[in-house]
C-alpha cells in the first residue's frame, strides 16, 4: 500500500530560548525554509493561478515565493539579503519572473533587479542608471523592453520652510526608465524641482541632520497615456501624471494642490501602488497609516473624469477585520473581474469577487510583511533534477520524499528501486501530495530513486538516486 504524506510546519529554537520564526520544513529539502502560509477563509472559487510573494522581517529565509490556494510552495528561493516586489512580467514576449533584490533600510532600498525565465535561470539583471542603486518599490518591465524603476538619493537641502534645518539633507524621489538589454537611461525625473518639499503631509524631522527628509516617497510607477507616466508618492498623499517629453506634472490627484475636484471618499493618505487600467480607471491600496488618519485600509476604484477634473469612488475593499497597514500594500485586477490585494505590513492575502466579497484570504508568519503580493498563471520547467530522500525503517520499510522545486506540471511521483543505477524498476506511484510527496513501500534495494509525472503518464525528470 503507498501512502502519501503532507510535510508539517517547523520550527527551531535559538540559543537565547526564543522561538525562531516558524517554516516549513522539507526532508528532500533541508535547505528551503519558506514562511507558513494558513488559508483562514475560503468562500467560492478563485482566479486562475499561483499567489506570487516576498515574506520578510519575521521568516527563516527571505526570498521569492509562489504558493497555490492551499498555502502549498510550489517555488520558493531563498535570497540575501531581501527580496520585494516578485511578480510574472513579459518580457521579449515569454512570461518572466521578476523582483528587486538588495538592502532596505526604514523603507528605502539599495539593490538590483532579477529577470528569471521559466527554468529558474537568470536572464537579466537591471540596474539604476548614473552609478545610482535601485530602489525596492517598482521594477516594471514595459512592452519595449524597459524597466520602470524608483531611486531614492540623498542630497543638500535647506529644510527651513518645513520647520527642519537649514543645512540638511532630503530624500529625491528619482524615476528612471533603463533599457533592459543596454543598461541605457532612457528616462529620468526628479521630485526635487517639481514637487515643492511643502506640499509633504511628512511632520517629523530627523533626530539627526544627517539623516535625509523622506518628503516625498515614490512608490509606484506607471506607464500613462500620451506618452506620460503616473506616479505614487506615499508622504504628499498624490498621485502625478508626469509627460515624458517635458518633465513636467500634467496633473495632481490629491495632496495639497490636487487638481481635481475629490468627490467623498476619494481622498488617501500614505497610499500605494496607483495603477490606470483600460477602462480609465485608477486603482490605489490606501493604507491610510503611519500616522493612522483612517480606521482601516483600502483597496480602492477611482473613476477620474479629465476634462472635468473629477474624481469619483467607485468601489472601496475592506478586510473583514478591518486590517490597517502601516506601511506598504497593492491591489490587482484580475482578468476575471476579481481583485487581490496584500495588506503590505499586515501578513495576509485576500481575493474579492466582483461584487466585493471575500472568496479568499490567507494569512502567513505573525510578525512578518510582504511589499505586494500578486495572482498570475505560471507554468514552470526547472533546469535542475527532482531532489529524494530516503528515510528506511525496520526490516524493508522505506519512505521516500520527492520534491521538485518550481515544477508545476507534477501530477504523480513513481519510486524506482534496484541493486544499482542501471537496474532500477518502478515498485510505486503516488499522487503528487503538496510541495513534497512522501511515499511508503517495501523494499530492501540498496539504491532508490523518484520519476516526476505528468497528467499523461510521461517522465518530466528523474532524480538522482540515493
Amino acid at each position: 500500500m503507498v501512502a502519501a504524506a503532507a510535510v508539517l510546519a517547523g520550527c527551531g529554537s535559538s540559543s537565547k530560548h526564543e522561538a525562531s520564526p516558524p517554516y516549513r520544513h522539507f526532508h528532500s529539502r533541508p535547505d528551503l525554509k519558506p514562511a507558513v502560509l494558513q488559508g483562514t477563509r475560503r468562500v467560492g472559487a478563485t482566479a486562475p493561478g499561483y499567489l506570487f510573494l516576498a515574506p520578510k522581517k519575521n521568516v527563516a529565509q527571505t526570498g521569492p515565493l509562489i504558493a497555490d490556494d492551499d498555502g502549498e510552495v510550489v517555488w520558493f528561493h531563498p535570497v540575501k539579503p531581501g527580496a520585494a516586489d516578485f511578480r510574472v512580467q513579459r518580457y521579449r514576449g515569454r512570461p518572466v519572473l521578476t523582483w528587486w533584490q538588495g538592502v532596505s533600510t526604514k523603507g528605502v532600498g539599495r539593490g538590483k533587479y532579477e529577470i528569471f525565465d521559466s527554468s529558474y535561470r537568470r536572464i537579466a539583471e537591471v540596474h539604476a542608471g548614473h552609478g545610482l542603486a535601485g530602489d525596492e518599490h517598482e521594477f516594471l518591465i514595459t512592452p519595449r523592453g524597459t524597466a520602470l524603476v524608483t531611486v531614492y538619493q540623498k542630497v543638500p537641502q535647506d529644510l527651513s520652510a518645513v520647520g527642519g534645518p537649514g543645512n540638511g539633507f532630503v530624500l529625491d524621489g528619482i524615476v528612471h526608465e533603463v533599457d533592459v538589454a543596454t543598461g541605457r537611461v532612457l528616462f529620468e525625473w526628479h521630485s526635487l524641482g517639481n514637487v515643492a518639499l511643502t506640499e509633504s503631509y511628512l511632520t517629523k524631522m530627523p533626530k539627526d541632520a544627517s539623516t535625509p527628509y523622506d518628503y516625498f516617497h515614490v512608490n509606484s510607477i506607471e506607464p500613462g497615456p500620451n506618452d506620460t507616466l503616473i506616479v505614487s508618492a506615499r508622504h504628499t498623499h498624490a498621485v502625478y501624471e508626469i509627460s515624458k517629453r517635458t518633465g513636467r506634472i500634467v496633473w495632481r490627484l490629491g495632496g495639497k494642490r490636487s487638481d481635481f475636484r475629490m468627490g467623498p471618499g476619494t481622498r488617501v493618505a500614505w497610499q500605494h501602488d496607483a495603477r490606470l487600467h483600460p477602462d480609465g480607471t485608477l486603482t490605489i491600496f490606501d493604507d491610510g497609516a503611519a500616522p493612522a488618519v483612517e480606521k482601516h485600509s483600502r483597496a480602492i476604484v477611482l473613476r477620474l473624469d479629465t476634462h472635468r477634473m473629477t474624481a469619483r469612488l467607485v468601489r472601496a475593499y475592506v478586510h473583514p477585520d478591518g486590517l490597517l497597514a502601516s506601511s506598504q500594500g497593492n491591489m490587482q485586477v484580475l482578468r476575471n473581474g476579481h481583485v487581490l490585494v496584500g495588506w503590505g505590513s499586515e501578513p495576509y492575502v485576500t481575493e474579492f469577487s466582483r461584487a466585493g466579497k471575500v472568496v479568499f484570504d490567507m494569512r502567513f508568519n505573525r510578525g512578518a510583511d510582504s511589499y505586494r503580493a500578486y495572482r498570475f498563471p505560471w507554468v514552470g520547467h526547472p533546469a535542475d533534477r527532482p531532489a529524494l530522500a530516503v528515510k528506511r525503517g525496520k526490516g524493508d520499510d522505506v519512505t521516500a520524499y520527492a520534491s521538485w522545486n518550481g515544477a508545476t506540471q507534477v501530477r504523480r511521483w513513481a519510486l524506482l528501486a534496484g541493486p544499482d543505477d542501471a537496474h532500477l524498476r518502478r515498485i510505486a506511484v503516488a499522487l503528487r501530495n503538496g510541495f513534497e510527496t512522501a511515499i511508503d513501500a517495501h523494499t530492501k534495494a540498496p539504491r532508490l530513486a523518484v520519476e516526476a509525472l505528468d497528467a499523461g503518464g510521461h517522465v518530466l525528470g528523474t532524480s538522482p538516486s540515493r
